[in-house]
């Protein structure tokens, strides 16, 4: 009988010992998570303060506005990435990428009708930067290829099928819903270095049969992503606009 009171007795011990434990390591954590806190703040504040010294560099400065975005993105801050709030006031650039996205669309859309929506983010770049230069006077105010993308990313709301998508080592914009299938993908990559395909070169570089060739080809013509040419003697020739400028 005794025995079993020692049992109990130990039992409500090792109890007792492991609420302590608990207890203690709650507030352990509650003071870990509260002098993290302080530090968020701290950095939040001195990041405010950074800002306001910096604020023209942030506007005109590309490379430093992109520094600048991946220090907020440390602690989750996306300043420019929004046209309203506190961040928008302090560094009056709240709207940057706002305007550079319509931008884009305009442009995007402009050139619809001969890509079918498919634009190489260096050829977007140098028409974003020629369309701004004229609509300022001459003055351009530099971009860089991280301020197209991020403006990009703020267009998803808007469920128009704008997308950074790479082929290969290339950066592709895709302004249309529609997704490229594999087929087409491994098309536009193969016509990345002659800027055209033909089914020769198809069969001597993917092995494909007649008919899957033909299939492929058959959609990107209907998608607006080549046209064809059947001047030559040979085989008919599918250039693929989105590889080319027609204006240079």
């Amino acid at each position: 009988m005794r025995r079993r009171h020692v049992g109990m007795a130990h039992g409500l011990q090792r109890t007792k010992l492991d609420k302590d434990f608990q207890q203690m390591g709650d507030n352990i954590a509650a003071e870990e998570i509260e002098q993290l806190q302080k530090q968020l703040d701290t950095f939040k504040s001195n990041l405010q303060e950074f800002a306001r010294k910096h604020r023209k560099d942030i506007r005109k400065d590309p490379t430093f506005r992109a520094h600048f975005q991946k220090m907020c993105a440390n602690i989750g801050v996306d300043p420019l990435a929004s046209n309203k709030g506190f961040w928008a006031d302090l560094l009056g650039v709240g709207d940057f990428y706002y305007e550079l996205g319509i931008q884009i669309i305009e442009t995007c859309i402009a050139t619809r009708a001969r890509d079918g929506g498919l634009t190489e983010i260096t050829e977007l770049q140098r028409r974003l930067e020629v369309m701004r230069r004229n609509g300022q006077g001459g003055k351009q105010q530099e971009i860089t290829e991280d301020d197209v993308i991020r403006a990009i990313r703020t267009l998803k709301p808007l469920s128009g099928g704008f997308e950074v998508i790479p082929i290969g080592a290339r950066k592709m914009v895709r302004s249309v819903p529609k997704e490229l299938d594999k087929d087409q993908s491994a098309l536009l990559l193969l016509a990345q270095k002659t800027e055209y395909l033909n089914i020769k070169i198809i069969h001597a570089e993917l092995g494909w049969n007649d008919t899957r060739t033909q299939n492929a080809l058959d959609h990107l013509l209907q998608d607006g992503l080549a046209w064809i040419d059947k001047q030559g003697d040979d085989v008919d020739t599918y250039w693929i606009p989105s590889y080319f400028h027609l204006d240079e």
